[in-house]
């Protein structure tokens, strides 16, 4: 898995205000200092929505390591499924972190100790999921590659109680379940689970298999975890261009299976913050925000959201951006860089909403913000 990353360097500034108001999320700059992080490390679970380099060099279709992704990013395609900055990548940067986090697969030593990003695109709870795309790294994986790090960590610290001790201070932040029912439950084609479950079965199920892998974590060290639900997936460019009776609608029928996933996951919050010992998790409502940006989208500077800035068909939603493809000019006004994935611009909102609410419904019960300082 030894795919290149050019390490980016991040912004580096005096003072770094985070604005929240109607005209949408604002970083100021000041002189250029070296600031210390909030948390001494970071690692992240998910998929393409903040995978950051670890499919480049897997057998699949679902990799983004070729222009126009990274247009807007400073180190070009990096395997980032969009045109610039992920959500993760925005978090990182509001929590103090010089350096974006870099993949699992490139990283080891010592930079271990800062954190990893295990995000795989295609992944899902189940290990099925999106095999369709070919080779993927699934949240099983992803848990038992996090245990090799763990094991890693504990010879460079010397003993296991160092490395949790290090582990317990670490942010945590992880979002499955969005291919669950994206490349799963909705595509009847290729995965048989609609005929074998009901949306609340599906759901149930969903939660507990992830149970399980978050437990794992836990048993590992993992104490401040932030985990993400899913979002608004009826009203991407591909369900749109697929499902929509006038490609503007959004698809019901798949948004309110993704909130039955949601309300179940926001409850499994209470529930390990009741029963786990020293755990704080917190619930990221990244539908509700999603939404918030669909049904208001002039106060965050979109004119654009039915559509992707770059694809193909109708939405431009049919397939993910084409090699050397030229996409929309005014990517800022756009919510989706392609069929299926946020622009910077939308990433940079809701990775800020995450760190810090905005709204009383953006994070249960708190925000990274203040999960940090716990």
């Amino acid at each position: 898995m030894g795919c290149e990353v050019v390490k980016k360097k991040m912004w580096k500034v005096c003072t770094v205000v985070l604005v929240l108001a109607a005209g949408g999320v604002n970083l100021w700059g000041g002189r250029v200092v070296q600031a210390e992080a909030e948390v001494p490390c970071y690692f992240i679970f998910g998929d393409s929505l903040v995978d950051d380099g670890n499919n480049n060099q897997l057998s699949s279709l679902a990799r983004a390591d070729y222009m126009p992704y990274g247009i807007d990013f400073d180190g070009g395609p990096t395997g980032r499924f969009r045109n610039g900055k992920t959500t993760t990548d925005v978090i990182a940067q509001l929590l103090g972190f010089d350096d974006y986090i870099p993949p699992y697969a490139t990283t080891g030593g010592q930079d271990l100790l800062k954190g990893v990003n295990f995000a795989s695109a295609a992944a899902g709870i189940r290990d099925e999921t999106g095999r369709h795309f070919g080779d993927r790294i699934s949240m099983n994986r992803q848990v038992r590659n996090y245990q090799s790090v763990f094991s890693q960590i504990v010879e460079i610290l010397g003993d296991e109680a160092s490395a949790k001790d290090h582990l317990s201070k670490c942010i945590f932040t992880v979002g499955m379940g969005s291919n669950d029912y994206l490349n799963n439950y909705f595509m009847p084609l290729y995965y048989t689970t609609s005929q074998e479950y009901t949306p609340e079965q599906y759901a149930d199920a969903l939660i507990q298999e992830y149970t399980g892998q978050l437990k794992t974590l836990y048993n590992y060290g993992a104490r401040k975890v932030s985990l993400f639900g899913v979002g608004q997936i009826g009203c991407t460019p591909n369900e749109l261009a697929k499902n929509s009776p006038n490609g503007v609608t959004c698809v019901d029928r798949i948004n309110v299976a993704n909130q039955m996933f949601n309300n179940k996951l926001k409850a499994l919050v209470n529930d390990f913050n009741n029963n786990l010992v020293g755990t704080k998790f917190t619930y990221i409502n990244a539908n509700g925000i999603f939404e918030d940006m669909l049904k208001n989208p002039s106060a965050y500077g979109f004119t654009v959201t039915n559509t992707g800035c770059c694809g193909m068909g109708q939405n431009n939603g049919q397939i993910t951006c084409l090699p050397l493809q030229t996409p929309c000019q005014n990517r800022n006004q756009y919510l989706f860089w392609d069929a299926f994935h946020p622009t910077e611009a939308a990433n940079v909102i809701v990775g800020g909403r995450s760190y810090r609410a905005q709204s009383s419904s953006d994070a249960y019960p708190v925000d990274i913000q203040h999960l940090a300082r716990l």
